[in-house]
């Protein structure tokens, strides 16, 4: 069965799907032998030969398992498969046996708490796109005690340093002192540092960050730089409503398409009258 070259590079935990489209516009896909540039292109893995970076994935399509891990990420670990720099890598805390995995969105450097690691590229998709609003929840200390307005400009949406505008964000308030306040952060979106930057924007910088939950998923008292393999039944849950928005999307289209058909029936009906 043909699929979209995306979808078959993150099945075979090359990339995730953002990613794998970047390998496909940069050149770096070839199917049956032939540089493949567009991200829609489709080939069926039975049948095709398809190579990331001169590698066929067809082999891992066949033998991939899939594999879910909940790390609780220390302060000093780069979410990236790879540095120049050779800094330490979240990939690292995890035992080689479990495969080839990519960490689900990320975290900074000196940003603790809970991040995914996978193989699984269409649960990578569904839970870093903003317009599924998995929510991720954040303790976030700062420097200060900012004034209720500027938390409420926070809670509408601020301009960032670049030009761009965050989402509306849940922003409340858990503890101060006369130096420091304490917030939890509910976030639907993953810019760049965007709580760090975002506190910036009012004058207050973060001074210690940690993520406690990811969806239904929260620590429930792991150490840090702990992990554990996920339940089948927390993966279901995740996996469960991104078939139903996948459904609901495929439905709507189908219903586009029957009212466009339905349209111009009726266009031409009305023209052969005249």
């Amino acid at each position: 069965m043909e699929e979209r070259l995306q979808k078959l590079i993150a099945a075979a935990g090359i990339a995730s799907r953002r990613h794998a489209e970047e390998l496909i516009a940069a050149g770096e896909v070839t199917l049956n032998g032939e540089v493949v540039r567009e991200p829609g292109t489709k080939a069926d893995p039975e049948r095709d030969h398809i190579k990331v970076r001169g590698r066929l994935i067809n082999p891992l399509l066949k033998e991939r398992k899939k594999v879910y891990v909940l790390l609780n990420k220390p302060r000093g670990y780069l979410t990236s498969l790879s540095d120049p720099e050779g800094r330490p890598l979240v990939t690292e805390l995890v035992p080689k046996s479990l495969g080839r995995l990519h960490p689900v969105g990320r975290l900074d450097f000196n940003t603790e708490g809970l991040l995914l690691l996978t193989n699984d590229g269409e649960l990578t998709n569904y839970v870093t796109a903003a317009r599924n609003r998995v929510a991720k929840v954040y303790e976030a200390k700062v420097k200060g005690v900012p004034a209720e307005q500027s938390i409420e400009r926070l809670r509408r949406g601020v301009t960032l340093e670049d030009g761009t505008r965050t989402a509306p964000a849940e922003v409340t308030l858990t503890d101060e002192t006369e130096t420091n306040a304490w917030y939890k952060v509910v976030l639907h979106e993953g810019r760049n540092q965007q709580i760090r930057r975002m506190f910036d924007s009012i004058g207050h910088s973060v001074i210690k960050l940690r993520r406690v939950r990811i969806g239904h998923l929260k620590d429930d008292g792991m150490r840090t730089g702990e992990f554990r393999l996920l339940a089948p039944e927390e993966v279901a849950r995740f996996t469960g409503k991104a078939k139903k928005k996948a459904d609901a999307r495929g439905a709507a289209k189908k219903a586009g398409r029957k009212a466009g058909r339905k349209a111009g029936r009726k266009a031409a009906k009305k023209s052969e009258r005249k």
